[in-house]
């Protein structure tokens, strides 16, 4: 007897096709939108200029990033010890001309104790020999390659993603360990250095291979990451492995030993057997890096090309679609630059227009609920759910966002979160509107629930507000996507930066008036402002990288490739697992 269970939703682009042919030869899925918008209005101009200045700033800071520690640690780097530079290493190991997704590429930069450059460390998603892997490569030019606060938590996001995604992680090791004057915010409690270790080894237990290439210092408690891998390559000359160094060896025992002799290549690849491959040139461990993961029986990845080799140098360099048979928008993805939320004309049907394939959207409940948009898509021949503000969440918003979230769970489809929250708080007045805003909290705590509980990949970009309690049932950073990004123009914080000055403000003058409260007001006002902002949000590692409007197509085409081959790594039946739901 044939299942009566519902219809799983097509989820790649040949059961698209299949489908097509079902229909017709003419038949598309979903209908067309309309995204046209007046380019020459004051508000898309207006959007277009901030828009433009938020791309300047964002690319004078990755072009301090790129720099890595400066020119002076770059030829100390390169010409004194004769190592190649990070990017370079990524470069060799990484296949030709494939997709690159570089991740939180501004972590550390305005920091506490001073700008740390991409947190000391390269990583991101990528193609090694046709098998997506997820590569994180100390940047020695930055502070020695010595590990940071912000270091430890880029390390572990990029393990995180590792296992959420099912990536094979490359661990390009070159590093001085632990930078001991902050030792104690990096150290000792369960998420801090040692969480790298442990997260190796349960990653191995799950089948997720795990290799490293030592190209130079593994000190201290960083020894333990290429012991812990699978595989791992040395370098000549170049890579060493010991828990002391030859100072400390001279310091306790008052022998004179060389690095080379305690830790080096030959020693750990003939006698301790630390490593499995002796390198005698960088070129060589990389090419047998590539070998290793040749060897690894994985499936080969899906990806696109780009223009002139892996963009390395601007991991938001375009990458083309040319050659690829799914629809590409009505609408150009650049004129997103002038469609930034705040305005009041402001339409998120227009951007879902210029994020999918063929502009196409089959919109859920359209009539229900408007002030959150739900319905399918298709974005680089990948299918999605998409759950879109446009408003407010009303009740009925709430409602129908729940609703969707288990329509995609059912369905095992991956979900977009375009996410623009309202910052109103609205107050009652009467017992009738206070039964109307609590039914409108239980609500949120459905969709929050369904979201929550949802097992399918979840992607969320926030466009405009990420602040207040909206985000939550929005799949903001604590309902762990599998990915979060924003755009440069994004506020991100608990409450809107007027509201928490005003509070402050009233907390500690009351209703007094004096310069002494305009001084405070203005000087609170300025650091908030700066601390709810998109740069630094990403320099803390809040999102996984800031997303220029115009490159939100091609990330998000990426991500649903990256998640894709674990749609169907969780039983249905754990899909439809959801908590009670207050009714």
């Amino acid at each position: 007897m044939l299942s009566r269970g519902l219809l799983r939703v097509p989820v790649s682009l040949g059961v698209r096709s299949g489908l097509a042919r079902c229909l017709g030869t003419h038949a598309r899925p979903f209908k067309t939108l309309d995204g046209a918008v007046d380019t020459s209005s004051k508000t898309f101009q207006e959007n277009l200029k901030t828009s433009e200045k938020l791309e300047e700033k964002y690319t004078a800071v990755l072009k301090q990033v790129l720099a890595g520690g400066g020119q002076k640690a770059i030829d100390r780097h390169v010409k004194k010890n004769k190592k190649l530079l990070v990017r370079d290493r990524l470069r060799l190991l990484l296949d030709e001309g494939c997709e690159f997704l570089e991740l939180s590429p501004l972590a550390g930069m305005g920091m506490e104790y001073g700008d740390i450059p991409s947190a000391g460390m390269v990583c991101g998603i990528g193609v090694v020999s046709g098998v997506r892997c997820l590569v994180t490569g100390h940047d020695a030019t930055v502070k020695g390659g010595t590990s940071y606060p912000i270091s430890v938590k880029k390390g572990l996001r990029a393990q995180e993603i590792a296992e959420e995604n099912h990536l094979p992680c490359i661990y390009l090791v070159d590093s001085g360990g632990a930078f001991l004057p902050l030792q104690s915010d990096i150290f000792p409690d369960k998420n801090h250095g040692g969480r790298m270790f442990y997260n190796e080894a349960i990653l191995g237990s799950l089948g997720i291979p795990q290799v490293s290439v030592v190209v130079g210092s593994c000190t201290a408690g960083g020894a333990y990451i290429p012991t812990m891998t699978e595989e791992a390559v040395i370098v000549r000359g170049m890579g060493t492995i010991f828990l002391g160094g030859p100072p400390l060896v001279q310091a306790a025992l008052g022998e004179v030993v060389s690095a080379e002799e305690l830790g080096g290549a030959m020693m750990h690849s003939s006698i301790s057997g630390c490593t499995d491959h002796y390198a005698e040139t960088e070129l060589e461990a990389f090419e047998t890096a590539r070998d290793i993961v040749a060897g690894l029986n994985r499936p080969m990845a899906e990806y696109l090309h780009s223009h002139d080799g892996v963009p390395m140098e601007d991991s938001l360099r375009p990458i083309s679609e040319q050659h690829h048979k799914y629809e590409h928008p009505l609408y150009p993805t650049e004129e997103l630059q002038g469609l930034l939320p705040g305005s009041k004309d402001f339409d998120i049907f227009k951007v879902i227009a210029r994020l999918t394939d063929g502009s196409r959207f089959h919109e859920f409940k359209h009539k229900y609920g408007t002030s959150l948009v739900t319905g399918f898509a298709f974005i680089q021949g990948h299918f999605a759910g998409i759950v879109a503000n446009n408003g407010p969440l009303t009740e009925q918003g709430a409602l129908k966002g729940a609703h969707f979230a288990q329509l995609c769970a059912q369905r095992a489809v991956p979900m977009i979160f375009l996410q623009n929250v309202s910052c109103d708080r609205p107050t009652a007045n009467n017992a009738t509107e206070a039964a109307s805003l609590s039914s409108r909290l239980k609500a949120h705590g459905k969709m929050a629930s369904a979201v929550a509980s949802c097992f399918v990949p979840k992607i969320t970009l926030i466009l405009g507000n990420g602040v207040g309690p909206e985000t939550i049932p929005m799949c903001g950073r604590s309902f762990s996507p599998r990915f979060l990004f924003v755009w440069p123009n994004a506020k991100v914080g608990v409450a809107d930066v007027q509201e928490a000055v005003d509070a402050a403000v009233q907390a500690k003058f009351g209703d007094v008036k004096s310069e002494e409260r305009e001084k405070f007001q203005s000087k609170i006002a300025a650091r908030l402002s700066q601390q709810t902002s998109a740069f630094y949000s990403s320099s803390r590692m809040w999102d996984d990288g800031i997303v220029l409007p115009q490159d939100s197509r091609r990330i998000l085409g990426q991500c649903l490739r990256i998640v894709h081959s674990t749609l169907d790594t969780t039983d249905a039946t754990e899909r439809r697992k959801f908590g009670v739901f207050r009714m």
